[in-house]
């Protein structure tokens, strides 16, 4: 009996090809078909459900695993750029002071923006410009305050020094970096050349 089922298909086998061949080619056609169709009509939420993109701020956040402190910025205010504001509120003392189920305040301030400030071209000269030397101390002389942190109105930086450690020098707090970054208009945070005086705010 195998035997003849076996000469049967052998028989037919170009047959039965053809018939399994348009039978895939039906099947993925209504799934494209069907694909494309759910794109049109978009997701259709059950009655009673609504979306909103309108956040109450303050807002209490419980942080999730794998969650950051720029996504959940970017969650609340649409931009990842506010996550120092989350660390100014929460007393956090590094970025990656958050765990899973911490909850954490999400203060009330404007979203903040990549600011890039237009910078005037300078106009050719023949006039020789003397080029400033970088000298190792600040020009203003710092003072010292109880904690140990030096505090003066302007500092000039060193080698090697990074806006950064400027803040902790300064402030005793790292994320005062983007205060200083404001203060003097720096377009790009990271650009800093032995020499540059700074304003600290």
């Amino acid at each position: 009996m195998l035997k003849s089922l076996l000469k049967i298909f052998k028989l037919n086998e170009s047959s039965i090809s053809t018939i399994l061949g348009i039978f895939v080619i039906v099947v993925v056609g209504v799934l494209v078909v069907n694909y494309f169709r759910n794109l049109d009509s978009g997701t259709t939420l059950p009655s009673g459900v609504s979306v909103s993109d309108e956040v109450t701020l303050p807002a209490t956040h419980t942080v999730v695993r794998g969650e950051t402190l720029w996504s959940i910025s970017e969650k609340y205010y649409k931009t990842g750029y506010n996550w120092v504001d989350i660390v100014e509120e929460n007393n956090l003392t590094s970025a990656d002071d958050i765990a899973e189920g911490q909850t954490l305040v999400v203060p009330n301030v404007p979203a903040r923006t990549s600011e890039v400030a237009e910078v005037a071209t300078p106009e050719a000269t023949a006039v020789a410009v003397a080029t400033p030397q970088p000298s190792a101390t600040p020009e203003i002389a710092p003072t010292t305050t109880k904690g140990g942190l030096t505090t003066s109105s302007s500092y000039t930086v060193v080698k090697g020094d990074t806006l950064w450690d400027i803040a902790v020098a300064q402030y005793g707090n790292g994320y005062k970096w983007v205060e200083i970054a404001r203060a003097n208009k720096l377009t790009s945070p990271d650009l800093i050349h032995p020499g540059n005086v700074f304003v600290l705010p």
